[in-house]
């Protein structure tokens, strides 16, 4: 079992920004890639950026230049820096480990961007 804490949501301001946090506790050994995927209400959960055990990161497009995700050393902590947010990027943000068999989630935390 993987278990994901989520930190660092809440309301800021157009323009602004907020760093979200995830801790990775447990068997963390066999995740390959950590993320993050936000959903809004009334639409589907989508991709917001991930990063693999090797580095190697992706993005969605309505957050490249904007966002950028990173890791501590230990590899079990993810952190995704949000700047220049947008009232679309309102939602809850889930922390996700991915692993061979199965995907962990985290409880999820509420960023809320104002005009």
């Amino acid at each position: 079992q993987v278990q994901l804490v989520e930190s660092g949501g809440g309301l800021v301001q157009a323009g602004g920004s907020l760093r979200l946090s995830c801790a990775a506790s447990g068997s963390i050994f066999r995740v390959n890639a950590m993320g993050w995927y936000r959903q809004a209400p009334g639409k589907q959960r989508e991709l917001v950026a991930s990063i693999t055990t090797g580095g190697s990161t992706n993005y969605a497009d309505s957050v490249k230049g904007r966002f950028t995700i990173s890791r501590d050393n230990a590899r079990i902590t993810v952190y995704l820096q949000m700047n220049s947010l947008k009232p679309e990027d309102t939602a809850v943000y889930y922390c996700h480990a991915r692993a061979p068999l199965y995907n962990y989630w985290g409880q999820g935390t509420q960023v809320t961007v104002s005009s």
